[in-house]
């Protein structure tokens, strides 16, 4: 979904590409459609046991709405990225910080508005109304689309018209497909062009040279670029499997302990996730007001440090949050043995839900340093018309991250689950081994870690790092 908006930013614009994803959101598309489905009335409702029958009219409109929200968000969020940074002037210094200080403080309203979310939204669909709930954000999109075209007079509009004049193909991915076909054909050339072209050009990538007997040598430059990319781009999907992890068997984790705050009253296990966006909270203006301008003074660098520098280290936490996952569960695991309660899927182990906290907070550290870190990367270091797409390859870091997970449980289920043999994910937590997905989990991600410390070391990076 993020590749389609980038593709249609591409031809009509960011402004325009923005604008159009926003109406798939709202209001008559996607969250309208939502609340819509959710004040059709049920066909018929089963009086002994209350359960309500659903009709055929109420799901199709349901699953037009999540297919349409899909759709926005994809294109909606390459895009908002893209055009708000665009709002900086890279040649200007002080625009140039505080560019990097825009994704931190992006994703700093991203965590608030979810953290939100969270706290009122599920209340409201729990308690009130699902109608309600689904349309507190319908009409929240509604104002700040409102209050976006607004400012339309104050914006900057880069196209990059002044990239394509002179090239006999507007159309960025038309040439970089040429280049790639030109590199192919040609590959058996030696010709005078081919041998004098290296000389002129970034010293990586080398076979793409073989392109310039029909293409001009900035189409060769850009061609690289973005294939330079890929490597960061396949380091990371890692990442992407561990972010699968916070909604699914972190929530899991928490279900089956000792959730009581008082006699009255447990933490619901999915508002643990509420730590993740409190640590962005709290840590982004420490990392923007604090560290950054530390690291600032002995690197000289207007963010600080390099953002494959803050993608690394961002993974690094990654690996303690799943070795502590890890080491946890494995008490968890302990604790249930110790008190007989293997065989009683639905018991509270007696061990507080504190204890997920860290590995929850470090999660939400190592997102300031990575996801920002990407951002910026992806934005930063891909030819400028082609920007939406570099946001876009961060948006399916998380997006192909998910699939991976899923696909990666179901190797394991199957391959673990024996005749008498609970599997790593059997539904009684107590007999199945999280601990060793996670363990699993924390090798992946340091032979992610050590990749992207090779790569990083030859990267050459397009403009400011």
């Amino acid at each position: 979904m993020a590749r389609d908006g980038s593709f249609l930013a591409t031809d009509l614009g960011l402004y325009s590409g923005l604008i159009s994803w926003s109406f798939s959101y709202h209001p008559l598309h996607g969250l309208g459609l939502l609340t819509f489905s959710a004040t059709i009335p049920s066909a018929c409702k089963d009086q002994e046991t209350l359960v309500s029958c659903v009709s055929q009219f109420k799901v199709t409109i349901f699953f037009c709405a999540l297919y349409l929200i899909a759709l926005g968000e994809g294109g909606f969020k390459a895009c908002l990225r893209a055009f708000g940074a665009d709002q900086f002037d890279e040649q200007d210094p002080i625009e140039s910080k505080a560019k990097s200080s825009f994704f931190n403080w992006l994703y700093f309203a991203i965590s608030f508005g979810i953290l939100a979310t969270r706290l009122v939204s599920n209340y409201v669909q729990e308690n009130l109304s699902w109608a309600l709930g689904f349309g507190i954000p319908c009409v929240s999109m509604m104002i700040s689309l409102f209050f976006f075209l607004l400012g339309t007079n104050t914006y900057r509009f880069s196209t990059g018209g002044e990239v394509r004049q002179g090239r006999k193909h507007n159309n960025p991915f038309v040439r970089i497909g040429r280049v790639f076909v030109a590199a192919a054909k040609n590959r058996r050339e030696t010709s005078s062009e081919t041998l004098l072209f290296p000389h002129e050009s970034s010293k990586q990538y080398r076979f793409l040279d073989r392109a310039a007997i029909s293409c001009d040598s900035a189409e060769v430059e850009e061609a690289k670029s973005v294939l330079s990319l890929v490597p960061v781009w396949m380091c990371c999907l890692v990442f992407g499997i561990v972010y699968a992890q916070s909604p699914t068997f972190f929530t899991k984790q928490g279900a089956t302990m000792d959730r009581s705050i008082s006699s009255t009253f447990s933490v619901p296990a999915a508002t643990l996730q509420g730590f993740i966006s409190v640590s962005i909270l709290v840590f982004i203006p420490i990392y923007d007001r604090v560290l950054v301008p530390i690291a600032r003074s002995i690197t000289h660098k207007p963010a600080g440090i390099t953002t494959l520098q803050r993608i690394t280290t961002g993974i690094f936490l990654s690996i303690l949050s799943m070795v502590i996952a890890a080491l946890v569960e494995m008490k968890r695991l302990k604790t249930a043995r110790d008190h007989g309660l293997v065989d009683s899927p639905n018991a509270t182990v007696p061990m507080s839900v504190c204890w997920l906290i860290p590995q929850y907070v470090l999660y939400g550290v190592s997102d300031v340093f990575t996801m920002v870190g990407l951002q910026e990367f992806f934005y930063g270091q891909i030819p400028v018309e082609l920007r939406s797409l570099g946001l876009s390859m961060y948006l399916s870091v998380i997006g192909i991250g998910n699939y991976l997970s899923s696909f990666m449980v179901s190797v394991i289920e199957k391959a673990t689950s024996q005749p008498g043999q609970a599997s790593w994910f059997d539904n009684n937590l107590n007999q199945a081994h999280l601990d060793y997905f996670y363990w699993l989990l924390a090798c992946l991600s340091s032979i992610s870690f050590v990749s992207l410390v090779y790569f990083a070391k030859s990267y050459v990076y397009n403009g400011p790092k």
